[in-house]
């Protein structure tokens, strides 16, 4: 099998920080999409006259969005190749954030963010692909491990420059600086990014040949086993990220500047365990360090639950600084993991990825809801949960191979 993947001819491109930061840039538009028009929140409403609700809906169509355009981009990019797409996704997603900043209400808002979300997953699930084209095995988990780091960065610094920007401007100046952004980074990608999948691997067929692999990739074992091990471990994070402020600033009664810090030293944490996860994989396996970054987070989940009910402050936040942190081990080898087994398909492997993590973690949010918030229980419970049934996923569903990466599909 390795004798085989060696003998394949990788195409040209962009290897090194100019790869990793246009794909990092492409990656981090979902929480910049989500996060740098949260400080926004109170003066759209004022603008628009409505309810705080109507606004906040403007972010789950475009959660729905993004999940929508991982789906229906993976298997296109497959079979148009991968340069276009993502020069189009991003292209269209600059567009339409200028029309967020025209929207004449409420209503238009809600539903250019939902097309926002969905050129914004298109490109999301393609760079994914990329990757896959490129590398495979530890490489791919050690180059996932460096997207991390501008992924991580991303949710730190998207509220920071969503408040710089309030203060020089009104409200739709913010999705005029993403529409800047992405243009800028459109004409980059147009650029330099070659076409990574060539026409002799690219997939044939129509609907009928893509639902065929999807459902090949919903009863692989092996796929499922790494998919949903990260999606699980991806949900009790989205807990956290759901609650953490009613339980901090409601229920702790720490200021937002405070809640700010707290965030950004748990995504910090992420941030640099990731790039440990590349050192790392010099001397382990991927599945090993997946299950040591499960194990991890399973550990810091109980420790959430206990300070939860102690009503330990300092403790709480400790723990979930582990539960987060984990995420930088166990992100980059799951999904280097499950993609392995796919070269041919990489694009349709990487949106039913992305769609089971995003099915997965929006159960995550109504969950933390239920009961008193603010003591920090249900929050707890519901992270545990999810941190436990990813480790118990992938510890007792993995196939047992005499390989470390074994594929499904065989290059040609």
């Amino acid at each position: 099998m390795r004798g085989v993947s060696a003998s394949i001819k990788r195409p040209a491109a962009p290897h090194g920080p100019l790869l990793v930061v246009m794909l990092g840039l492409t990656t981090a538009i979902g929480p910049l999409s989500l996060d740098m028009y949260l400080p926004a929140f109170p003066a759209i409403a004022a603008d628009f006259g409505v309810p705080d609700a109507q606004v906040q809906l403007s972010l789950t169509t475009c959660l729905i969005g993004l999940a929508l355009g991982q789906l229906v981009g993976g298997p296109l990019s497959d079979r148009w190749g991968r340069r276009r797409p993502i020069v189009f996704s991003v292209a269209a997603y600059a567009l339409v954030s200028l029309l967020c900043a025209l929207s004449p209400s409420a209503p238009v808002l809600v539903a250019l963010r939902l097309l926002q979300g969905l050129a914004g997953g298109f490109g999301v699930v393609v760079a994914r692909a990329i990757v896959r084209d490129l590398y495979s095995g530890v490489a791919a988990a050690k180059f996932f491990s460096q997207l991390t780091l501008i992924f991580g960065v991303a949710p730190i610094a998207a509220p920071a420059l969503g408040s710089a920007v309030l203060r020089v401007t009104a409200w739709p100046g913010v999705f005029v600086a993403l529409g800047a952004i992405a243009a800028l980074l459109a004409v980059l990608v147009a650029a330099r990014m070659p076409e990574t999948l060539p026409e002799s691997r690219r997939a044939r067929g129509g609907l009928a040949e893509t639902a065929r692999v999807a459902g090949r990739l919903l009863t692989d074992r092996g796929y499922l086993t790494f998919a949903l091990g990260q999606g699980f471990a991806f949900a009790a994070m989205f807990a956290y990220i759901s609650g953490s402020s009613f339980v901090f600033q409601d229920g702790y009664g720490i200021s937002p500047t405070a809640f700010s810090l707290l965030f950004g030293l748990n995504a910090a944490g992420l941030i640099g365990v990731s790039q440990a996860n590349r050192r790392l994989l010099d001397r382990f396996t991927p599945t090993r360090l997946l299950i040591g970054g499960l194990v991890t987070q399973t550990c810091g989940a109980v420790a959430v639950l206990v300070a939860a009910a102690l009503g330990s402050l300092a403790g709480l936040a400790a723990a979930l600084f582990v539960v987060v942190a984990s995420i930088g081990m166990v992100m980059p080898n799951g999904t280097a993991l499950a993609l392995d087994r796919y070269p041919q398909r990489a694009g349709t492997a990487a949106a039913v990825l992305g769609g089971i993590q995003s099915v997965v973690a929006a159960f995550a949010a109504p969950l933390v809801g239920l009961g008193d918030a603010g003591t920090g229980v249900p929050m707890g419970v519901v992270v545990l949960g999810f941190a436990a049934l990813g480790l118990l996923v992938t510890t007792t569903l993995r196939p047992r191979q005499p390989h470390e990466l074994v594929r499904a599909d065989s290059p040609p």
